[in-house]
């Protein structure tokens, strides 16, 4: 199939797609590459060539979450500073099954958590539809709770869900004054705290603490590895030994104890030991990167823009253009077809007031060599390419 198929509505998704991953591939500078814009001979030979530094590969494969799945376990539970933690294919099925088991211990149903946390926005109510949970909202500000809207909370619940970031408000993440404040204004109504923590690993320079500090806060914590680590796929749930023998129960009864698990579970501790240092090098230069964003666009003429939050929390953030999804997604991708680079992926319009989009931006170690001239002389060119006329139809 034509790699190159253009980004119109006789084009299907998988087109595009394909379309976007080549470009993005053939990119000699890119801000960032993740895990799934790789071929599945380059993900198994890079896996391969990088497991044998993390565990023994004379060892057995795993069965039903043994061996190298006890491993990353352990490993992320001392990373974290709990007694105890469980390895399960996705977060969805890890923070279910640990709402679940938090609401027998409480007797409350209810689950405080942001309306855009990602149970809310991207789980098809699974929450209430499998789980038999309820939800309420603290606040619909685009930023977490603060102490006292979790104290005036209306209804009551059992447990307080705080997404560390908030992905969907920019990847947001309160000072730690205010998130210790939120945390006890929750415990002083009896309510247990759990943090979705999909992003945690990157949250360590903004708050100044070490991991296992912030994690303390929580009585138990969720954390991705394929989110900010490069792994294949995977969650982990960690807390008090009792919740995660629970959570290990209810992890059979929801079909997520696999027979096998040893390529997600290696790239996992992969990640550990490769990409979880790096991290605060790639938070400290999306400041870099947003900044440059910001003067590029102010100096070009283009009408308004926004960088969410304007000094990047994390390695990631917002990007905000008065413009569709269309003409940004072919400006972006053109952009990389033609002088490879690539500065944005893809725009999106859902959420935003009509005519305008967002696009999230990652730093990781391809993005250390940008400096603000690359930055600014990228966005410059991608601005330009706004602005082109159309390509004159056929016959004309």
């Amino acid at each position: 199939m034509d790699e190159h198929v253009a980004d119109e509505p006789g084009a299907d998704e998988g087109d595009r797609r394909k379309r976007r991953l080549a470009a993005w591939r053939a990119s000699h500078r890119v801000l960032a590459r993740a895990s799934a814009d790789r071929r599945i001979g380059e993900r198994l030979a890079a896996l391969a060539a990088a497991a044998g530094e993390v565990y023994d590969l004379d060892d057995w494969t795993d069965v039903y979450g043994s061996g190298v799945v006890e491993e990353l376990e352990r490993r992320t539970a001392a990373l974290l500073g709990f007694p105890a933690a469980a390895f399960f294919p996705t977060g969805t099925m890890a923070q279910q099954v640990a709402m679940r088991c938090w609401a027998g211990r409480t007797g409350n149903a209810m689950v405080a958590l942001h309306p855009q946390a990602h149970p809310e926005v991207h789980e098809r109510s699974a929450f209430s539809v499998v789980s038999g949970l309820r939800t309420v909202h603290p606040t619909t500000a685009p930023r977490l709770p603060t102490a006292d809207e979790v104290r005036d909370c209306d209804e009551p619940f059992g447990t307080l869900m705080l997404e560390l970031p908030l992905r969907d408000a920019g990847f947001v993440l309160p000072a730690w004054d205010e998130l210790v404040a939120v945390v006890d204004a929750a415990r002083e109504r009896d309510a247990v705290v759990h943090f979705d923590g999909a992003r945690l690993w990157e949250c360590a320079p903004h708050f100044g603490r070490p991991l296992d500090e912030i994690a303390s806060l929580a009585d138990s914590v969720y954390v991705s590895f394929y989110k900010s680590l490069d792994g294949i796929s995977g969650a982990v749930l960690a807390g008090p030994a009792a919740l995660i023998d629970e959570a290990r129960a209810w992890r059979h009864r929801y079909g997520g104890l696999l027979f096998q698990q040893y390529p997600a579970a290696l790239s996992a501790l992969v990640g550990l030991e490769r990409e979880l240092p790096r991290l605060p090098s790639y938070v400290a230069h999306a400041k870099v990167v947003a900044a440059a964003l910001t003067g590029a666009f102010r100096d070009s003429g283009v009408p308004w823009s926004r960088v969410n939050p304007p000094v990047p929390h994390t390695h990631q953030f917002q990007v905000w253009l008065p413009y569709g999804t269309d003409l940004l997604n072919e400006a972006a991708v053109t952009q990389s077809e033609e002088t490879g680079v690539t500065l944005f992926r893809r725009w999106f319009s859902e959420g935003c007031p009509p005519g305008v989009s967002v696009t999230e931006v990652t730093v990781s170690a391809e993005g250390l060599e940008w400096t603000e001239q690359d930055v600014a002389a990228a966005a410059s060119e991608f601005v330009r390419r706004l602005y082109l006329p159309a390509p004159a139809a056929p016959g004309n």
